[in-house]
């Protein structure tokens, strides 16, 4: 009953990823209906219900444009799990601040990079110049587009990718 259901608002745009349990109750009670329906049924005693994969809602829904989150999370996933520093690929990241807090520097997506324990060390407290070190690659923010939101589920759920594309 946990398995994920996407979710579109009324003119097809993905909003986000609901549990299956979540989605037969807003299909029972009328505020969705059921798009695609490749994984079977649920029994119960007296009804058969269908387990969908994607839903749209009744209704629209207005909200603003998304933003990704500023988690470590996201920001390992935006540098693809590597070091910035010396490119290697690693499981145990730390975040490093280009320039440093104590000298001024924002908790923001153009000033966090992901370092291996190594590099973050040789680079300390101080900025890029001063540990003469260099960046492999600029750091930005990451679009917030539903590919890049909803590509962690794609994988598993493959007749997802026709509602996710266009957006």
């Amino acid at each position: 009953m946990n398995e994920p259901v996407l979710v579109l608002n009324r003119n097809f745009e993905p909003l986000n990823v609901c549990a299956l349990k979540r989605a037969i109750g807003l299909i029972v009670v009328g505020k969705a209906e059921i798009l695609e329906n490749g994984r079977g049924f649920i029994r119960t005693p007296t009804t058969v219900f269908p387990r969908p994969s994607v839903i749209r809602l009744a209704y629209m829904i207005r909200r603003p444009r998304p933003r990704v989150k500023l988690t470590k999370k996201e920001l390992f996933r935006r540098d693809n799990y590597r070091c910035q520093y010396c490119g290697q690929p690693s499981n145990h990241l730390t975040i490093d601040h280009i320039i440093p807090r104590h000298q001024g520097g924002m908790h923001s997506w153009e000033n966090l990079v992901s370092a291996c324990p190594a590099c973050n060390r040789r680079k300390g407290g101080k900025a890029l110049q001063e540990a003469h070190m260099i960046l492999l690659r600029q750091p930005f923010e990451p679009p917030a587009s539903a590919t890049y939101l909803f590509s962690q589920h794609l994988k598993h759920n493959a007749e997802w990718e026709k509602f996710i594309e266009g957006w």
